[in-house]
């Protein structure tokens, strides 16, 4: 399950279980990455289900490449102005090494079929509306693939 307390960009604490009820899509994001124009797409999930109960979480990483060295106000200003960014947006984590509590569970704890490294940025973890993780997607698989989409239409009330 995934109960966890984040902070925002803005700093402000929250529990994920906020969130419970909602299919989620949690990825680790980065501003000067190649697969940064994913936020277009993640974006576009946004905006398709946000009416039926979905939300994809950004959680700013610094792990890979050193591709979002920027600060929260840095991040923040970049997502909303190149990509129109309206989903949640985290502090920074860390995705490898000592890692941070939500990324020990998703990587650790999770079903074993799921469990693993983190490859790179933009790896995205589709969590139930009971706080499971259901589906990992490796960075190459893009947001708006078929294979993804039809994951997250089936979690979606109809």
């Amino acid at each position: 399950m995934i109960d966890h307390t984040v902070k925002t960009l803005d700093g402000e604490e929250i529990s994920l279980a906020r969130y419970r009820g909602k299919t989620l899509l949690i990825v680790n994001t980065a501003s000067q990455c190649g697969l940064t124009p994913q936020y277009e797409q993640l974006e576009a999930l946004q905006q398709k289900y946000a009416s039926r109960g979905f939300t994809v979480l950004g959680f700013p990483c610094n792990d890979f490449g050193s591709q979002e060295p920027g600060s929260a106000e840095e991040i923040k200003t970049f997502c909303s102005s190149k990509y129109q960014v309206s989903f949640p947006l985290f502090e920074k984590v860390r995705a490898l090494g000592d890692k941070s509590p939500l990324y020990k569970t998703l990587t650790e704890e999770v079903d074993p079929a799921l469990r693993g490294e983190i490859k790179w940025n933009f790896t995205k973890f589709l969590v139930d509306t009971n706080g499971r993780v259901v589906a990992r997607f490796e960075p190459l698989v893009k947001p708006l693939d078929p294979q993804l989409t039809a994951q997250i239409e089936k979690l979606l009330p109809q």
